[in-house]
């Protein structure tokens, strides 16, 4: 596998998904591409009239809750998945002993085993367990993201211990036991007939280069995958459980690997705790790809999804893989963002399937996007249960950036800036971020109104100074509307001075409130009156006790 980085999409960078993490990556990505082909936007909460008969799992905050409206057709989204989707496909997806019991009727490989109920007893899956033989998985029926599975159980003493953690622990009262099937993991994303992405999961792992230790590789792979807009979240936590897992392969925090020696530091694959995705749409075979095809026809109702799939290596099974979970409400972030390999465009074949009059609509060029947090504000503060994004500027978008010199500091002069830009129908900023200059980005479909706008920075009659104007071309990402921004660059030092400078000016203002508080409060605590009253005081105090 070649170390190059992972190749994001040009058109989802992690400039413009910078405040959608997790979940709310998923559903900012697919909301946006349907956005940018013109297709009205609105975002819910949970207790929206629209997701009542919608099976919606989790606490899910503002940003997780979408429609896409054309002139034909409304669908409404929960992440990834949208409203053709059917409730007893993801209910027979979240359990996943049902989902076994459908893929084994449908003719798709599974791994032996089978699901125990809350009042089962540990020794009855104790003593099925040896039945089955080792080695073994144990894990919760309707547990997610990986959590309480329980991998390549080796031995009874193991298998104690594992069903003590996930039903007692963890409390998973229904689980399910089965083998334990050795090989790649894989994530298969498929619509209907289509494989449109997979990526290979690898467990948490850092790559030996003879010079540093175990504990500093994990430190330099989570540098890396910070530079990473998914797994910038999903960092390798060293956890009693990497602990344990290093300690049973013989090493420990210090310990020097030889260079080309990988060090699995975790048996889950799971991004979110620290797995690598690897892209390998272009390499899984045929036969993958049909398994993968044929697990999410074997549920009714799932015309979308992700399916995870263990490819065989020399298990007692004849397929080339088995099939482990199917998730209708799949994370897409890996594949978007993978480690390695190339980011497939799973968001517009979501909307290519639920609006198939927009299929010719090409996004794959578009630096325009909106300000999540912005836009779910009113949502996070229950001012409004559903809100609808502005339209995106259609067609060819002009874009200048202006650095402007002079005295041109004053907050009215950068308002009299926002005004004009509307005024004129552009987007963009002013950027307030040195002592005697600010950055100005414009764009817009009026290709004069870009141009003349160079002419306002000079008209404001007011207080400020334009001494120079330098015009630059740029076609940075930007989202709709027009912001003023006080962000310090550090590779500029009069940027990184002016930050200081402003910073020690709000400290000293801040300090001088203090010492008036502190000055007010003492002069209370002095006076006569305040004297005078501490009997009522005590009296009020002792009362308020009782």
């Amino acid at each position: 596998m070649s170390e190059q980085q992972g190749i994001s999409l040009p058109h989802l960078t992690n400039e413009i998904v910078k405040n959608a993490r997790k979940t709310r990556l998923d559903a900012f990505a697919i909301a946006l591409e349907g956005w940018r082909r013109g297709l009205k936007l609105k975002w819910y909460t949970k207790d929206s009239e629209h997701f009542q008969d919608m099976i919606i799992f989790g606490v899910n905050p503002p940003g997780r809750l979408f429609s896409l409206s054309s002139d034909e057709r409304t669908h409404y989204f929960f992440r990834t998945r949208g409203d053709k989707v059917t409730n007893e496909a993801v209910e027979i997806g979240s359990e996943k002993d049902d989902t076994k019991e459908w893929l084994k009727k449908a003719g798709v490989p599974v791994p032996l085993g089978t699901g125990f109920e809350e009042d089962a007893t540990d020794e009855e899956i104790y003593n099925y367990s040896l039945k089955l033989g080792f080695p073994l998985v144990l894990k919760p029926t309707n547990a997610s993201l990986g959590n309480g599975v329980v991998t390549n159980i080796k031995n009874e003493q193991e298998l104690r211990k594992a069903i003590e953690y996930v039903r007692h622990t963890l409390e998973y009262g229904e689980v399910i036991v089965e083998q334990y099937i050795k090989g790649e993991e894989y994530r298969v994303y498929v619509i209907e007939d289509q494989v449109i992405a997979a990526y290979n999961r690898k467990p948490a792992n850092v790559m030996g280069d003879g010079i540093h230790t175990i504990e500093e590789l994990i430190d330099l792979k989570n540098r890396e995958r910070r530079k990473n807009a998914r797994l910038n979240s999903c960092l390798i936590d060293i956890d009693v459980e990497v602990l344990e897992f290093i300690q049973e392969s013989g090493y420990t925090l210090g310990s020097v690997p030889d260079k080309g020696e990988q060090i699995l530091l975790r048996q889950k694959t799971n991004v979110s705790s620290g797995g690598d995705p690897i892209d390998v749409t272009d390499t899984i075979s045929e036969e993958i790809k049909n398994i993968a095809i044929n697990a999410l026809k074997a549920v009714p109702g799932l015309y979308h999804g992700g399916v995870d799939i263990i490819v065989n290596e020399g298990n007692n099974t004849d397929a080339e893989g088995v099939v482990i979970e199917l998730n209708p409400t799949a994370q897409i972030g890996g594949i978007l963002f993978p480690l390695r390999g190339k980011a497939r465009d799973i968001p517009k074949a979501i909307v290519d399937y639920y609006f198939p009059e927009t299929k010719g609509f090409d996004t794959s060029d578009s630096r325009v996007y909106f300000d999540l947090t912005k836009v779910l504000e009113p949502l996070e503060n229950r001012m409004a249960l559903e809100v609808e994004v502005a339209p995106m500027p259609q067609g060819k978008i002009y874009s200048r950036k202006y650095i402007v010199k002079g005295d041109v500091q004053h907050y009215s002069y950068h308002q009299f800036l926002k005004k004009s830009a509307i005024e004129l129908g552009l987007h963009g900023y002013v950027n307030n971020s040195v002592f005697d200059e600010i950055e100005i980005f414009i764009a817009g479909n009026d290709k004069e109104a870009v141009k003349n706008y160079k002419n306002k920075i000079r008209e404001y009659p007011q207080r400020s100074k334009v001494d120079l104007i330098k015009e630059e071309y740029c076609d940075e990402p930007f989202t709709i509307g027009f912001d003023i921004t006080h962000d310090y660059k550090t590779t500029s030092v009069k940027s990184v001075q002016y930050a200081a400078k402003k910073m020690e000016k709000e400290l000293v203002q801040k300090t001088r409130l203090r010492d008036r508080v502190v000055k007010d409060n003492q002069h209370i605590l002095n006076s006569r009156s305040w004297k005078m009253t501490e009997p009522v005081r005590s009296v009020t105090a002792i009362v308020r006790k009782r």
